[in-house]
């Protein structure tokens, strides 16, 4: 058994002669045939994706190309948790945003778009579905007061402004991913390779680089976004494209912060149903990021004036424990020492917290070309990396760390204090607290208080 993530596909690894195949069993017919459809298609034009091998005659089941076991979503989980991409991390990224124009313009060709499931092309009673996706599953889950009238103001500008762009396009159009997000991209050899694309149908480019690129969990700077975007504009430009994409670059680019709003309304409804009404926890996770999203792009869009209003107003549930009503109301002081000046005074007056001791990992400080440079510095942050005893020591000390600030969220302390020592204070704990530190903030929106004490350095996230 395939650990399930937000479908209710039951999916096996099976073994056939002298290879593994992957065995999906689904729910629904027609979704079923949308894939396979889909996959035989682009399989057909040279597109990374699975090739289906099988199909049950009720076409209730199917096999496909066992891709591995290396999700795009696990191979950038440093940058996800610290929001400081390594430059493997990027070219990964880079690699799949590049191929991704290939699979909307080149698998456009030829594509019969009545195959699609549920809808053959994005339109306006498409885009109320999700606009009322959000509204039914997230905001009134929320339980918090809110002016239908005025809201559906706001929704009536943002499906103008989204189908009216599209409106000439229709007969031509580009094939939408709909889902494209790094949990649905395989990497092989380093390649990445597109999967439960079962979803697609016509409509814009914007949405699916949106969808990849504000993914909640992905934690994507917006200085990488934009680096993201000038990659996937310049492959779509290239020679290979032949004029398939008609708009000009401003044109693309000015339609993009609408579809950056549609789309992050959509996921949210997702969250909130499969994480309120399903109970999956690392949908709630995912909130309070989505949130941030939210608030970021609303601020940029001012003529949508009431749905700016929600999200100001919007804090996610108790439930969610990642980020509770609390959280502005936490400090987590992080520390880096050296254990030869002793340990950190707790000056919160409340004692206790976490003194991890990272002397057992290997210590880039043995090495001449590393003892001028700290854990700040890239070459010593490769080396660690590298070495990987690091990332192992840190997996544990997030388990306890996460943990802990979760309770005292939820029971409103107002402080915690994480200290990392190692012999000199110069390079593996400034690494750690560092990573702790950048992490803690990402996830749970907490006042973070980092102090590398050797180092002489005092500032706040």
């Amino acid at each position: 058994m395939i650990k399930q993530q937000g479908s209710n596909r039951v999916y096996t690894r099976e073994q056939d002669g002298n290879r593994t195949v992957i065995r999906v069993e689904g729910t629904n017919r027609d979704e079923n045939r949308a894939f396979i459809y889909l996959a035989q298609h682009f399989a057909s034009k040279g597109l990374p994706v699975p090739h289906v091998l099988w199909v049950s005659d009720d076409e209730m089941s199917y096999t496909q190309e066992d891709l591995g076991d290396t999700l795009l979503f696990d191979a950038i989980r440093h940058g996800r948790e610290t929001g400081c991409f390594m430059p493997e991390e990027k070219t990964l990224l880079e690699r799949t945003i590049r191929a991704l124009a290939h699979i909307q313009l080149i698998g456009a060709e030829g594509l019969d778009w009545s195959k699609c499931f549920p809808v053959p092309a994005m339109d306006e009673r498409s885009v109320r579905w999700d606009l009322n996706y959000w509204k039914y599953c997230f905001l009134k889950g929320t339980k918090i007061e809110f002016s239908e009238p005025r809201l559906e103001d706001d929704f009536d500008r943002l499906v103008e402004n989204i189908l009216s762009p599209l409106r000439g396009e229709q007969e031509r159009g580009y094939f939408l991913y709909r889902d494209m997000q790094s949990r649905n991209v395989m990497l092989r050899d380093g390649q990445p390779y597109f999967i439960d694309f079962q979803g697609g149908r016509r409509g814009p480019t914007q949405y699916d680089v949106a969808s990849f690129l504000w993914q909640a969990k992905a934690n994507i700077p917006q200085a990488l976004r934009d680096e993201l975007i000038d990659a996937y504009l310049d492959e779509c430009n290239g020679e290979w494209a032949n004029g398939r994409m008609t708009e000009t670059n401003d044109e693309w680019r000015e339609a993009l912060p609408r579809f950056v709003l549609f789309r992050t309304l959509q996921v949210l409804g997702a969250y909130g149903y499969r994480g309120y009404f399903e109970r999956k926890q690392h949908f709630l996770e995912s909130i309070p990021n989505a949130l941030r999203n939210l608030r970021e792009v609303l601020a940029e869009l001012p003529e949508y004036p009431y749905l700016r209003e929600l999200a100001e107003r919007l804090c996610p549930n108790q439930e969610t424990q990642s980020c509770s009503a609390n959280a502005e109301d936490l400090t987590v002081t992080v520390y880096s020492f050296s254990f030869k000046r002793g340990l950190p005074a707790d000056e919160s007056g409340n004692g206790g917290g976490y003194v991890f001791d990272c002397r057992s990992t290997h210590n880039p400080g043995k090495y001449d070309e590393y003892k001028t440079l700290t854990g700040l510095d890239k070459p010593v942050i490769d080396f660690l990396e590298q070495d990987g005893e690091i990332l192992t020591f840190l997996e544990s000390v997030d388990k306890l760390v996460d943990h802990h600030v979760e309770r005292f969220l939820e029971r409103g302390f107002s402080h915690l204090q994480v200290s990392f020592g190692c012999t000199g204070g110069q390079h593996r704990s400034v690494y750690c607290a560092e990573y702790t530190a950048k992490r803690l903030h990402a996830k749970y929106g907490v006042h973070v208080h980092l102090i590398h004490r050797e180092r002489k350095i005092d500032k706040w996230l």
